[in-house]
């Protein structure tokens, strides 16, 4: 092991606890750990800006500033208002059943949009719900987070490693649904379980103030009828933008802003108003990440792991795919699982490729262990930073081990229960 190799390695575990004990703000760990590993030479210009495997990910950058645009000016139409009181009066003002509809919707919507953008919608309206009838939002925000990564594991474009491996695999959007979908249903029945096992006794509400919700009335909420109706026009093109990506030749990134740059053209809103609610330090702390790990992506770190562990699995396929299940997922856990899967789909490619069909099932032990994995802790997913960046800018802020304590509990069973489903399917 070289000492380049080291010094990466010491930065990047370096940075990771100052993350994690948050003694110093995230955003600055991560840009100070991008210029470290500048510094020492793990990574240069060309790897940072213009390299797919080891330098910022602008796709997801350009899908989160975008979507960042089109949520901000949507928020001023009054429609978040109208959802939030409409919900709490559905479920009657009762916590743990606005809980399991918000995480039901998230997973649905997660499944045919990217997880980034369906909490990018869902996040508002949970303040606004929680707010009015003055509880805790943070239960439901990080329920919300890990139901978007269980949903969106599902479907080709529900989370951006999919469509990475997809990619690399040659398989369809059909392939996912045929492969994936049947346990990610079983998944989220298991998982609303855990939400009560975990959350029930932050649920608690106010009768007085149920009472007063159930008063209201939805549409008086809307305060630009205008705005909503140029705004939600907007959003559903880039809705149909998303789904037909591969049919358009669009990336979702393009499309989202595409859709921004149309909805700021047609509102003509002043630009202070427009860009107030983008969070810029999301968007550094998401840049500084992706260098960091893309430092130990071109020293071969990642790779050198991956290699090690398919040369121990050798032609036991059962074996490959319970170490990719669970290898994928604590890796996932510790570095956001969109460069771990761009590293490691071209090992798992070469594998299937000789193996052949038999070896098929490791690109779902994969899609799994990736997807699942980005549960485990605050920085896995990139939905997970979305909404502790959302929830610290609404005054609510979620500590990385509020996140991971929770986390690790839904990804150990999540993950676990996954086995037996590939072992029946694929190998029995």
């Amino acid at each position: 092991m070289s000492i380049q190799v080291i010094l990466a390695l010491a930065v990047f575990v370096g940075a990771y606890i100052l993350i994690a004990t948050e003694k110093v703000p995230r955003v600055t760990v991560a840009l100070v750990g991008a210029g470290l590993m500048v510094i020492i030479g793990a990574t240069d210009k060309r790897g940072i800006f213009f390299s797919q495997e080891s330098g910022i990910d602008w796709n997801v950058i350009f899908l989160l500033l975008g979507m960042m645009i089109i949520v901000g000016i949507l928020q001023q139409s009054g429609l978040f208002e109208f959802l939030a009181i409409w919900a709490a009066k559905r479920a009657k003002g009762r916590p743990f059943v606005i809980m399991v509809m918000l995480v039901l919707i998230t997973a649905v919507l997660s499944a045919f949009l990217d997880n980034v953008t369906t909490v990018l919608l869902i996040a508002p309206v949970t303040l606004l719900i929680c707010d009015r009838l003055s509880i805790s939002p943070i239960p439901f925000l990080i329920a919300e987070v890990m139901s978007s990564n269980i949903g969106g594991t599902a479907t080709l474009i529900g989370d951006p490693p999919n469509i990475i491996i997809a990619s690399r695999g040659g398989l369809s959007f059909n392939d996912f649904i045929v492969n994936v979908a049947p346990i990610i249903v079983l998944l989220l029945v298991v998982f609303i379980g855990l939400c009560w096992l975990m959350f029930r006794k932050q649920l608690s509400f106010d009768p007085a103030r149920v009472t007063r919700v159930m008063a209201l009335n939805e549409r008086e909420a809307i305060r630009d009828v205008p705005l909503l109706a140029k705004s939600l026009s907007v959003l559903a093109l880039v809705i149909a933008g998303f789904i037909l990506h591969s049919l358009v030749n669009l990336e979702p990134a393009i499309v989202a802003l595409l859709g921004a740059g149309l909805l700021v053209l047609i509102t003509r809103l002043e630009p202070r108003k427009i860009f107030a609610d983008v969070e810029w330090q999301t968007l550094l702390f998401f840049a500084g990440l992706f260098i960091m790990v893309g430092g130990l992506v071109s020293l071969g770190v990642i790779e050198a792991v991956g290699q090690a562990a398919i040369q121990a699995v050798g032609t036991n396929y059962l074996g490959a795919a319970a170490g990719l299940l669970f290898g994928s997922a604590v890796f996932s856990g510790i570095v956001d699982n969109i460069p771990y899967v761009a590293t490691l789909a071209p090992l798992v490619n070469d594998l299937v490729q000789a193996g052949g069909q038999p070896a098929q099932p490791l690109w779902w032990a994969l899609t799994l262990g990736a997807d699942l994995g980005g549960n485990a802790t605050a920085v896995g997913a990139s939905a997970n930073v979305v909404v502790l960046g959302i929830a610290m800018r609404n005054g609510h802020p979620i500590s990385f081990w509020t996140f991971t304590k929770y986390g690790l509990i839904v990804t150990a069973v999540t993950v676990t229960l996954c086995l037996p489903y590939l072992w029946l399917r694929y190998f029995a």
